[in-house]
């Protein structure tokens, strides 16, 4: 490895006896986009940092390593990943795009491969099929829609992902009607709830209000879904992380951190994988930028937990 991939990530490795132990060689690498959104928005590099310390606070054995602000220069970052998180914001300009190959190469190798929130969206074409291959689904514009709403995930399937998490509230930019490989083959829903009907009702767009979301009047949407792929490896796919702030719930962080550890092929405890409920000062002290005059902290919990 380089020494600028060395300066580009994070290392360490810590483990609790008490929790089976990762097994060897399980590295999970984390690629974070630049901050474009307003305060606790899209905390790319935030949020990657809290997953990866929260891993390996709660998975023994795991490495983890973060590369901020964009796409590593040098592939060598990639090097022994069992599983890689990619949470950035996507579309015509995704940061991905140039590195199709370079992903496929690893998800040829079996390695997972978990996309958050906007790092889902992708151009239809060949982006889009390499995120079917990959991962089972994406954003596809003028199909797939993006709204604020607050998910009821009032039933959850038994999966590895699941475990230790109870059905929980929270308001999110929780993206639906994604575009899923043919028949879900493959897939397990992880998050369902039902959208109130006001939010496939918006101005006609390409992402919002499309005659295909309209037709789903009534309907629950996937928001968050695991993926076995037929040649091996996992992939999960997770539309909310708008807010920072969601991060406060327990239930929210345990299934991140089971899904991450599930793609990694680490096994989940029946329990999950747990972490310690961070504090504002906690969540405030790694954001990027100032609070915005007026901001207030409870008014940012009610937002998410309403």
């Amino acid at each position: 490895m380089t020494e600028t991939s060395r300066r580009s990530f994070l290392l360490s490795a810590s483990g609790l006896a008490v929790l089976p132990a990762a097994g060897p060689n399980k590295r999970v690498v984390f690629v974070a986009g630049i901050k474009t959104h307003g305060f606790g928005q899209h905390a790319h590099n935030t949020g990657c940092q809290f997953l990866a310390r929260w891993m390996r606070d709660a998975v023994p054995g795991v490495e983890t390593a973060v590369h901020p602000n964009g796409w590593p220069p040098d592939p060598a970052f990639f090097d022994g990943a069992s599983a890689v998180v990619v949470y950035m914001d996507g579309g015509d300009a995704h940061p991905i795009l140039p590195h199709l190959e370079t992903v496929d190469r690893l998800m040829r190798r079996g390695a997972g491969l978990a996309v958050l929130h906007y790092a889902l969206v992708v151009p239809k074409g060949q982006p889009g099929s390499r995120f079917l291959e990959w991962i089972g689904g994406y954003y596809e514009t003028w199909w797939s829609v993006n709204p604020f709403w607050t998910a009821r995930f009032e039933k959850l399937p038994q999966h590895p992902i699941t475990r230790g998490v109870r059905p929980f509230a929270i308001r999110d930019e929780w993206y639906y009607h994604m575009r899923f490989v043919d028949g879900l083959r493959g897939i397990t829903p992880i998050l369902t709830a039902k959208p109130p009907e006001s939010t496939r009702e918006g101005k006609f767009g390409p992402h919002s209000g499309n005659e295909f979301v309209r037709a789903r009047k009534g309907r629950p949407e996937h928001t968050a879904w695991a993926y076995e792929r037929p040649g091996g490896g996992r992939g999960f796919g997770f539309t909310g992380a708008h807010y920072h702030w969601s991060f406060l719930d327990d239930d929210y962080r345990t299934l991140l951190l089971n899904a991450l550890a599930w793609i990694a092929g680490i096994e989940v405890p029946a329990a999950g994988f747990r972490s310690k409920t961070p504090d504002w000062a906690d969540l405030l002290a790694n954001q990027e930028g100032r609070p915005p005059e007026g901001f207030n902290l409870e008014e940012a919990r009610k937002a998410i937990h309403p």
